[in-house]
């Protein structure tokens, strides 16, 4: 215990003089030095640019592009239940479905905007697998959705229609 403590002593006093180590070219801190004021430079058209949004023109490995992808999504077989349940902020519409066959994903209600002010009309949606799979149980084939809507989305509002590829459901005020 003796030696540790010493050892421990005698090293913290050798680092400790040590100052050359703060002006040293290993310490980190100065790999870069201070920053410094510097011009901008004016490029020859007079528009600004900003440096954080990258050029388009540019086509990388990992680059996405900018084109929405295809909605591969199709209607499902039935819509079974429809329920309205008000909240602080608007409404939340649910929905439950039966899709033709087992492995369906990605529901969602989409919003038809072909529907007149007074009705929301939305389309009960969902992907099916590349690969075909069982029609089985329609236990195994219920789909359950819900969308939130505010206050804004329902003004005006007086009929909430789902619609599947076989029949719709309605919820009136």
């Amino acid at each position: 215990m003796r030696k540790s403590i010493a050892v421990f002593l005698v090293s913290g006093v050798t680092l400790a003089s040590c100052s050359s180590w703060q002006a040293s070219r290993v310490n980190p801190s100065n790999w870069f030095g201070s920053s410094q004021s510097a011009e901008v430079p004016v490029g020859t058209n007079a528009e600004p640019v900003n440096p954080l949004i990258p050029s388009t023109d540019k086509v990388g490995l990992f680059s996405r592009s900018d084109a929405p992808a295809a909605d591969l999504s199709v209607q499902i077989a039935g819509v079974t239940g429809l329920q309205v349940e008000q909240t602080p902020t608007g409404a939340i519409v649910y929905a439950t479905g039966v899709a033709s066959r087992q492995g369906a994903y990605g529901v969602k209600l989409r919003r038809n905007l072909d529907a007149d002010d007074a009705t929301l009309d939305f389309s009960f949606r969902a992907l099916y697998p590349a690969d075909p799979t069982a029609v089985g149980s329609e236990a195994s084939r219920t789909l359950r959705v819900a969308v939130s809507l505010t206050h804004q989305d329902l003004a005006g509002v007086r009929l909430i229609r789902v619609t599947s590829d076989s029949n719709a459901r309605e919820a009136r005020r």
